[in-house]
């Protein structure tokens, strides 16, 4: 545990090493958006989702701000509103726009996209830090939207990765026949041909039956005719039946996707570079482990205090502008300094590999190298992005 006096004498080091910075007093005040979406009917409630998921990562954030912003004359302070599943967030987002233009949005694609083309937020710098889809670092991106969370084209990426590695070069997959599975089933899908697996059966999940006590009978049958394979694949976006696959095969081979080895934006097996003080004071203020949305609203929390310190400004064009330079580095606690991409605003970031008790690999990768960045194999690269908006 570190004494008082000893994390004064850590601090005011780092204070004085941004001596460049500006030392005006500056206000930096930020909004968290996030709009609440009924869980989906599971067979399972042993892991429910967390009613905080999102808004500890936001308060530990900005601890984290106000404890640098200390020494350098610079405040931080947080606004949360929670819009109900038929509140109109539309609203609530130009509510937020009125008090300042940093808004953190934990919300799915569609409220992303509503939200950066209101025209209140036109000049506004918002976060997105609950929405996986490719489509808003692609197509759909929009200047005003940064990412802080993990595409599901980057997982994917992190998972094909070790597949080719392991050589495991043949794969099925089990998909649910919700939209997200499905979202989550075609990026696998399109990762695997992209790194040169043959991709195999892909079968739909559609059970009504209690897996609890069917799974033993109906996931080997199930399972049997996806052929012979060397990984089984299962995109289960809500966590609904892919608890059930593993061990319950026809053929004893390795899950990985939604269960078994599953890539993450974080989890707590991560303890290497320093993220075990990061879990333990997440732990301290949640009462539980860090999960993938609070990772990502805390990220999008500490990208705007770092840019704040090394700019000593606080409005949304020059922290924007700053994170998308070359002199933006975020320390993630995934062992490599995190920037954002110049051609779609996704924070570039490893991905672990994780099963609940340890962690398997981080990606990237040795051995898949880049022109620029070893972290731009995972997601999206410039050359694939369909994302014109950042052009200019």
């Amino acid at each position: 545990m570190i004494t008082s006096r000893r994390a004064c004498g850590v601090l005011c080091a780092m204070a004085i090493s941004l001596a460049s910075a500006a030392r005006a007093e500056v206000a930096v005040h930020i909004h968290y958006l996030k709009q609440l979406v009924p869980a989906p009917p599971t067979l399972s409630n042993l892991d429910p989702i967390p009613e905080d998921l999102g808004l500890r990562g936001a308060e530990l954030g900005l601890e984290d701000n106000i404890t640098t912003g200390r020494f350098l004359g610079q405040t931080y302070s947080l606004s949360v509103t929670e819009i109900a599943p038929d509140g109109d967030f539309a609203a609530a987002l130009r509510a937020a726009l009125a008090e300042t233009d940093l808004v953190v949005l934990d919300a799915p694609a569609d409220e992303v996209t509503l939200a950066a083309d209101l025209p209140e937020a036109a000049d506004a710098l918002l976060f997105n830090a609950g929405a996986a889809d490719v489509a808003l670092r692609d197509s759909a991106c929009r200047t005003n939207v940064l990412h802080t969370l993990p595409s599901y084209a980057m997982k994917a990426d992190a998972l094909m990765q070790f597949f080719v590695t392991r050589r495991w070069d043949e794969i099925a997959m089990i998909a649910g026949d919700r939209a997200e599975d499905v979202a989550w089933a075609d990026t696998l899908e399109a990762s695997a041909r992209k790194f040169g697996l043959r991709f195999g059966a892909r079968k739909t999940w559609a059970f009504d039956a209690d897996m609890r006590r069917n799974a033993a009978q109906e996931v080997p049958l199930f399972t049997q005719e996806l052929g012979d394979y060397d990984v089984l694949l299962v995109a289960d976006a809500a966590d609904d039946f892919a608890r059930y696959i593993s061990y319950n095969t026809w053929r004893p081979r390795p899950v990985a996707g939604s269960e078994g080895l599953r890539p993450v934006a974080w989890h707590r097996v991560v303890e290497q570079w320093g993220a075990a003080q990061l879990q333990s004071r997440f732990e301290e203020l949640a009462g539980r482990p860090m999960l993938d949305r609070d990772y990502a609203v805390w990220a999008a929390m500490r990208s705007i205090g770092e840019a704040v310190t090394r700019t000593g400004a606080a409005d949304a064009a020059t922290l924007r502008n700053y994170m998308l330079s070359d002199a933006f580095e975020l320390a993630g606690f995934k062992g490599r300094p995190m920037t954002f991409r110049t051609w779609n605003g996704q924070l570039r970031q490893p991905i672990p590999l994780v099963h609940e008790r340890a962690l398997v690999a981080q990606a990237p990768l040795e051995g898949f190298l880049h022109q620029r960045s070893e972290l731009d194999t995972l997601g999206l690269d410039q050359p694939e992005s369909g994302c014109t908006a950042f052009a200019n």
